[in-house]
Order: C-alpha cells, then structure tokens, then sequence
C-alpha cells in the first residue's frame, strides 16, 4: 500500500443529484475529507468544467479527491473496479466477499463496501445492514468504509 495522503473518514460520493449545489456541498466539508467525484451520466466537456471547480475548492480545503470514470489529472487518486494508481490513493466499491477479495488482490488502498443502508444511488438493491458490513470488513487486508 502506496498512500501519499491520509485516508479521511468522511467522505462525499458525488453524482449528478448534487446539481448545482455541488460546488457549495464541497467547500462546507471539514477539512481533510474526501470526494469521490463521480458524474459518470455528465458531458466530457461539462464534467471536466466540473471537476476543475471541484478541484479548486478540495485544494483549498484541503481535501482528498478521488475520480471515478475518466481520470483527469489534479485528482489524488481514483475510485472504480479497475483502480490502481502507483502515484495517489486507489479505492474501490465493494458489494460482496468476491468483490472486497478482488479489490485486495488488486492492491487498492480503501475499499467503500455498499450499499450498508437504503440509498437513492442503488435503488432497489438491498442493503447489507450492520451484521453483514462487519461480516465483509473483518480481516480484511485494506480499510473497509461505508458507502
């Protein structure tokens, strides 16, 4: 495990909910939280427009910020199924055993194991609950955080 930044513990999934409250959800973070900045449905144009002002203002909080998706330079990491950076963080979304013992074998640093509650982000999808969070998290290799 290569990590250039501490691992926060609280941390912003952003998607294209957020709308035009993205920029003012970010800066009222405390400093040395994380974004995951996701905004997979976003134009190119228009998500790279968004992710320099995201940038901006988690530099100046200093926050850590993941990307998801397209990677752009000025992030301190990345967040997917394929994530592995030698030069920042590497995280990975986990939903189950196989998933957590992949992202492991894959050498990421933190894992967002979900989703552990009811969420507007995994409609549908039941949620695993305390008992089975644990279950997931217990030995694991990387830190295991709740998405």
């Amino acid at each position: 495990m290569r990590r250039r930044h501490p691992l926060p513990t609280r941390w912003l999934m952003t998607d294209e909910r957020l709308g035009e409250a993205l920029p003012a959800v970010v800066a009222q973070l405390p400093r040395g939280s994380g974004v995951v900045f996701r905004h997979y449905a976003t134009p190119a144009g228009e998500r790279r427009r968004l992710f320099e002002q995201v940038r901006r203002i988690a530099r100046a909080r200093a926050l850590v910020l993941l990307v998801a998706g397209p990677a752009f330079p000025g992030a301190n990491g990345v967040h997917g199924r394929t994530a592995r950076n030698a030069t920042g963080l590497a995280t990975r979304p986990v939903h189950s055993m196989r998933e957590r013992i992949a992202a492991e074998q894959a050498g990421v640093d933190a894992i967002f194991v979900s989703p552990v509650f009811a969420t507007r982000s995994h409609p549908g999808a039941p949620a695993l609950g305390r008992v089975r969070f644990q279950g997931l998290i217990r030995g694991a290799r990387v830190p295991g955080l709740i998405a």
